[in-house]
């Protein structure tokens, strides 16, 4: 499945969008006479999205977030901050029309949008009379447009701008690039408009889902794929993203909260074992069940569970050409003869697994000969010399060693992987005397916990402990009190707000069960679903929650890895598996040396 296509409409709106990055600004540099006729030409048009995606485009290429990792941001770029500043210096209706919108799109700036309120409330209104209406704005429908070989998902949201106008966001979610925005545009047509055109160009393709969104889940499902997209490197980029991102984060921030994102299938190493027994034992496997396929079955199955959509029994044609173009020989280190016994094995994998669940014969077909169409050089690739590592991690960046002579010699995989580990508990000298001795039972410690928020807390608290009582154990329980006390003492402000007990309470067992591997099937030891959190609790979606409470303990704000920084939060299992993996990088270490 494929991101729905632009019409030369879409096309021409993107021209004016990379315009918009062309005439940036800066607080030491007056806005350019260009960008005022582009304005003044936004204002004339009555369609409102010729402005609302310029001022997009704006925001999107000051955006921090767009930076290269590894480059140091450029000196000359302005904040938001900066650029909102050099538009109140100058007190023009172009600039007046401009600070409404960023007023707006910057709306998770409340500090910002205070100061430009000020600002415009001291100036006199502009025409067009929708830019006074934009807090008006709602989305009042969502619509995914999936395939049964879950590539990916086209969401359509249905919006009424400036209640008004009516206009479509269409957001293209990648599973094969882990689950992040691939791209995005809006139009100014009606939701029901685009989804019968998208119906009828599709109607003849196999496979095809149509279904209907909760709004709150709508809003997690972007937040968390936007949020993705936004640490992934290299950036994905077309005609309209991330220009228009701003535009839709704004859009998103208006939806439903507590909504649930996309979940993946939590698939137990019995679950796999079996798959793995019924395959051999079909008529597909029977003559390929040996040592070397049943270990090469063991990768494949790792990469359909742990890798893109998460699912091994649904083969497409990407995701094929990724396992033989690059997963498989860069991940997996083995002799070349024993590598090529993959592509049929795969054919003959995919052929029963598209069997047990039931898809058409056309897909198969296509996903067979894309395995044939990927043989020939995948075998080239596997006999010749290859980046493996830290050098294929270089090569994803776009470097190579040479571009890092400056930062000193690059560390070598083994490093690396010492260096991860030592993050998640807090450093080398703590990485070297981590062992895995349980956590204690020990009570809260309510020391630094302000008085007016106690009783909050205390709920908090007491559903915590259940959660961990009846699901998980001690170890939890202590690991959650833990989290609960260094977020109530570093951010009391979060529990004077109005919010749901129950969602702060998931949040803080769900960060501790992150930072355990609580979700991972194949880390061995305790594991449960997410699903089965939520549940627990009666709520939806945690994540956003989460990452407010993270923010307030002091800790990395990263809701995708999380890692707490101190064996504090860490149960012996995690522990264990971090020694262990610790010792092994060591040994390698020593047989190179």
């Amino acid at each position: 499945m494929v991101p729905v296509s632009r019409s030369n409409r879409e096309r021409r709106a993107a021209k004016r969008r990379r315009s918009a990055q062309r005439n940036r600004s800066s607080r030491q540099e007056p806005p350019d006479a260009d960008l005022f006729t582009e304005v003044r030409s936004a204002l004339a048009d009555p369609d409102p999205l010729h402005l609302l995606t310029y001022v997009s485009a704006l925001l999107s290429a000051i955006d921090p977030r767009n930076s290269h990792p590894l480059v140091p941001r450029e000196a000359d770029t302005p904040t938001r901050e900066q650029l909102a500043a050099t538009f109140c210096d100058v007190a023009i209706p172009e600039t007046t029309a401009l600070l409404a919108v960023i007023a707006e799109l910057a709306g998770d700036d409340e500090l910002l949008r205070t100061r430009i309120r000020r600002e415009l409330s001291e100036r006199p209104s502009v025409d067009p009379k929708w830019l006074a209406r934009l807090a008006e704005t709602t989305a009042h429908r969502a619509v995914r447009m999936g395939h049964a070989l879950n590539d990916g998902d086209n969401v359509f949201l249905g919006v009424r701008l400036a209640g008004t106008y009516e206009i479509t966001v269409l957001v293209y979610i990648d599973h094969n690039l882990g689950t992040l925005v691939k791209d995005a545009f809006v139009v100014g047509e009606p939701i029901e408009v685009m989804l019968a055109e998208y119906r009828r160009h599709t109607v003849d393709e196999p496979g095809m889902i149509w279904e209907e969104l909760d709004l709150a889940d709508a809003r997690a499902w972007l937040e968390e794929a936007i949020e993705l997209g936004a640490i992934t490197f290299p950036p994905q980029e077309t005609e309209s993203w991330p220009e228009c991102r701003p535009l839709i984060e704004w859009i998103a921030r208006g939806l439903p909260s507590g909504g649930t994102g996309r979940q993946r299938q939590q698939w137990q190493p019995a679950d796999l074992n079996r798959i793995a027994d019924r395959f051999f034992a079909s008529s597909w496997g029977r003559s390929l069940d040996d040592p070397d396929h049943r270990s090469l079955l063991e990768s494949l199955l790792w990469y359909g569970t742990d890798y893109g959509p998460g699912d091994p029994l649904r083969w497409s044609t990407v995701r094929v050409e990724i396992l033989f173009g690059n997963w498989l020989p860069r991940k997996v280190i083995a002799p070349a003869d024993y590598l090529a016994k993959a592509p049929k094995l795969l054919r003959a994998f995919v052929a029963f697994a598209h069997d047990e669940v039931g898809l058409p014969t056309a897909l198969t077909g296509e996903t067979l000969a894309a395995i044939d169409a990927c043989e020939t050089n995948y075998l080239e690739l596997i006999d010749s010399p290859r980046s493996q590592g830290p050098a294929a991690l270089l090569a994803a960046l776009g470097l190579d060693e040479g571009d890092l002579a400056g930062l000193g010699e690059p560390p070598s995989y083994e490093e690396y992987m010492l260096d991860d580990l030592a993050a998640a508990v807090g450093g080398r000298d703590q990485l070297d005397q981590l062992d895995d001795t349980p956590l204690p039972d020990e009570p809260f410690d309510w020391t630094d916990i302000a008085d007016d928020i106690s009783e909050r807390v205390a709920e908090v608290l007491a559903l915590t402990d259940r959660c961990c009582t009846e699901l998980l154990d001690g170890e939890y329980r202590t690991a959650s009190r833990r989290l609960l006390a260094r977020v109530a003492s570093g951010d009391p402000a979060q529990f004077r707000r109005k919010a749901r007990t129950e969602t702060a309470a998931a949040a803080v067992v769900w960060i501790v069960g992150k930072a355990n591997g609580l979700f991972e099937t194949r880390t061995g030891g305790s594991h449960i679903r997410v699903n089965d959190l939520t549940q627990h609790f009666g709520v939806k979606g945690v994540s956003q929650r989460a990452g407010t409470m993270l923010r307030g303990g002091g800790f990395r704000d990263d809701t995708y890895r999380v890692q707490l920084g101190a064996p504090d939060f860490l149960t012996a299992d995690r522990k264990q598996r971090i020694v262990r993996q610790r010792d092994r990088y060591r040994r390698l270490l020593e047989q190179q040396n």
